[in-house]
């Protein structure tokens, strides 16, 4: 059972963190500002409110906000998203109110209370029934980021807590995790917590398939991690030769769900053998340079398969994702996947979004996240472009099915000819590309060229796509024949607007 004590430890640990000292958790963490007997207080309030409530498990209530707590002080995140982790299910389920929280604790925190309820009242009766409340979420996403992330972290520890309900709701609150949570917290880059999110519904869900996947599958992921352990000594012993400096090299088994909805694909067809990625060793280093000497390094001893290196530094993917990877042909000939990054790049891997939002909260300038001209990161941008074309979709049927593309599915990136990056639903099409861009583009988007050729523009685009628009500025407007080929919520949408315009 987690106590005050095991909140604060933290605390201090990431109030005096310095580069190169910190606890495993924390990596590139700037100094933190906590005021311990606020959170002292905030801790004893809750307790208070919660005093007479027990969990379904039996536990006390008030182990549920100091779990959700814990983990966010793990992320790294400030004191306000502290605070209001700790007070969160206070407005919903105890007599004291959020007039209560802001008189005893401020603003800011109240406001994230209060965005907290907001979100409290969504509850799972199939993706048709409640898009009104996904609107809601999105809504706060754009306000303020740390909502969400609070309401990651109570997602979690509810996942862990299940065992404790009836079996409708099990499935219920898991289904949900799998259908909505982790898509969301794939999209702000939270790597961590999105496996999480999965593995703990996993059995849930599909109890058959997980029951498969642990009986015949997991063996031989612990079996490879036991053989990878060799191989890292080589990988130490080569780099260490050639001066490169490691601030952590260890194995990292494929999350389990992950891999299951992988051996669901027809290519593998459930064979496991197959999948190179089962195991991988992960390499952090201290800077770029580095990535690439240890990489060049680790080319030099053992050969790469054709088409398994990619450069995640230079192109990113599109929810921040930085890292360099690359299966060789290891020791006698065993195929083996490296990941090489820094340490920033693991924590952005990790914890995505929370990892930005912790920079933004103990910077110097100590900007306010809801202060005036406060703008999400550039990759984030979607969440408002969500917001802004969402307005305007009444139907919930048509915004259900565009959420599905815009933010529940994989995701592509394409370039454009200067090279900056495009992030698209996959199968995307050069028209959704050019509304992406700018609505003026595509309003007279007359053709295109995928990789310097003349393509057509329902033409589904693939990673890595070079894509050019042609504009004719006497164009009329947008044909809306695009309509039967668009893929993004924003292009049928600006379709739709600028065809009743022209």
């Amino acid at each position: 059972m987690p106590k005050l004590e095991d909140l604060l430890k933290i605390l201090k640990e990431n109030r005096s963190a310095t580069n190169g000292k910190a606890p495993a958790f924390v990596y590139l963490r700037r100094k933190s500002e906590y005021d311990l007997d606020m959170i002292k207080l905030a801790y004893d309030f809750a307790a208070e409110a919660h005093k007479n409530q027990k969990r379904k498990s039996g536990e006390p209530y008030i182990t549920h906000p100091l779990q959700v707590t814990i983990t966010l002080a793990e992320m790294g995140l400030g004191q306000p998203t502290i605070v209001a982790a700790l007070l969160h299910d206070v407005p919903e389920d105890t007599s004291y109110s959020l007039v209560d929280i802001e008189k005893n604790f401020g603003s800011e925190v109240s406001k994230l209370v209060t965005g907290i309820t907001k979100l409290g009242i969504i509850k799972y009766r199939g993706m048709e029934k409640y898009a009104e409340n996904l609107r809601k979420m999105f809504v706060s996403m754009a306000q303020d980021i740390r909502i969400v992330l609070i309401k990651m972290a109570d997602r979690l520890h509810n996942l862990k807590t299940l065992a404790a309900l009836p079996k409708e709701k099990q499935e219920r609150i898991a289904k949900e995790s799998l259908e909505i949570y982790a898509p969301i917290a794939n999209r702000l880059g939270m790597g961590q917590v999105k496996g999480e999110l999965e593995d703990l519904a996993f059995p849930y869900v599909y109890p058959d398939d997980y029951k498969w996947m642990t009986s015949k599958i997991l063996p031989k992921i612990e079996s490879k991690m036991e053989s990878i352990q060799k191989v890292i000594k080589v990988v130490k012993k080569e780099l260490s030769n050639e001066k490169i400096k490691v601030i952590s090299i260890h194995g990292r088994q494929k999350r389990l769900y992950s891999l299951y909805q992988k051996l669901k694909k027809p290519h593998y067809d459930g064979d496991a053998s197959k999948i190179y990625d089962l195991v991988a060793l992960r390499i952090i280093v201290p800077d770029i340079g580095s990535c690439y000497q240890a990489l060049g390094i680790i080319h030099k001893d053992w050969q790469p398969l054709p088409g398994r290196v990619k450069d995640y530094i230079s192109h990113p993917k599109p929810n921040g994702y930085r890292s360099l990877h690359s299966t060789v042909f290891g020791p006698k000939g065993k195929i083996v996947e490296f990941q090489i990054r820094t340490e920033e790049m693991h924590q952005q891997a990790e914890y995505g979004i929370a990892a930005h939002w912790h920079y933004k909260e103990t910077s110097k300038k100590n900007q306010k996240l809801d202060a005036p001209g406060y703008t999400l990161p550039k990759k984030q941008n979607w969440i408002q472009d969500l917001v802004n074309w969402q307005k305007d979709v009444i139907d919930n049927q048509q915004y259900l099915k565009s959420l599905t593309i815009d933010v529940f599915h994989n995701r592509i990136f394409v370039f454009t000819p200067n090279g900056d990056v495009i992030d698209l639903p996959e199968d995307a099409t050069p028209v959704d590309f050019a509304y992406h861009v700018h609505s003026w583009i595509g309003d007279h988007c007359s053709g295109t060229k995928v990789n310097n050729r003349i393509a057509t523009l329902d033409t589904a685009l693939k990673n890595g796509d070079v894509v050019e628009i042609i504009t004719d500025k006497n164009r009329k407007g947008p044909s809306r024949d695009w309509l039967k080929f668009v893929k993004t919520g924003a292009a049928k949408s600006k379709i739709k607007n600028s065809a009743q315009k022209y």
